[in-house]
């Protein structure tokens, strides 16, 4: 099972979810996608919460107020950081996370360190959680097909993309082609390669 929430405070909204233990987490760690930013509380146990992002945006445009939406989620499912103040919540792009066969299950390190952003969680704001919590739609996905479906999609606009580059590239080549015989008709149609009756040369005169 995967809890999905939305994070409705900007426009279009954001798609957060979390697994229901660790175990789920194995999966969710598996099959995440490039767009997805990691959360997690820092040196303490806590839901592994994941931001969907937009394609072609990173972390570097996770909105304030979803940020701050992303941190009180994973406060809120600590069960050790849920009573506690001035807490860290720790973030990083999916494609960071790394996971050796000697963890444990649920246990997750990084390829980066210097990827790996933080947030301060000075409270919690009842607000924004049970807003947040309002919206909990919960599901039972196959991940795998979705990330394949993702992936082939991504795949699909690549040929496509790819296509477009060498269909241009041939209409280019066609141009340029069409402009230098232009070029090369307009040389030999000009006054000094070109020939009159005054010059001797009438076709008429047989003598």
């Amino acid at each position: 099972m995967v809890f999905y929430f939305t994070s409705a405070v900007v426009t279009p909204p954001y798609t957060i979810y979390m697994g229901k233990d660790k175990y789920e987490n194995e999966d969710l760690i598996k099959y995440g996608w490039p767009e997805d930013i990691w959360f997690h509380v820092d040196k303490l146990s806590s839901a592994h919460v994941y931001l969907r992002m937009p394609k072609g945006l990173t972390i570097e445009d996770i909105p304030k107020e979803v940020l701050i939406d992303c941190a009180q989620l994973v406060k809120n499912n600590s069960i050790q950081g849920c009573k506690m103040n001035n807490i860290n919540v720790v973030y990083t792009p999916w494609a960071n996370l790394k996971k050796t066969g000697d963890m444990d299950v649920g246990q997750i390190g990084f390829h980066r360190h210097k990827e790996v952003k933080v947030v301060a969680v000075e409270k919690k704001v009842n607000e924004i959680v049970n807003r947040v919590e309002k919206t909990k739609d919960e599901r039972y996905p196959d991940l795998a097909a979705e990330k394949e479906s993702r992936d082939r999609e991504e795949r699909n606009e690549k040929k496509a993309q790819i296509q477009d580059l060498k269909k241009k590239e041939k209409d280019d080549i066609k141009k340029k082609r069409e402009l230098e015989e232009l070029k090369s008709y307009s040389s030999l149609m000009t006054s000094d390669n070109m020939t009159t009756n005054e010059d001797g040369n009438d076709s008429d005169d047989f003598m």
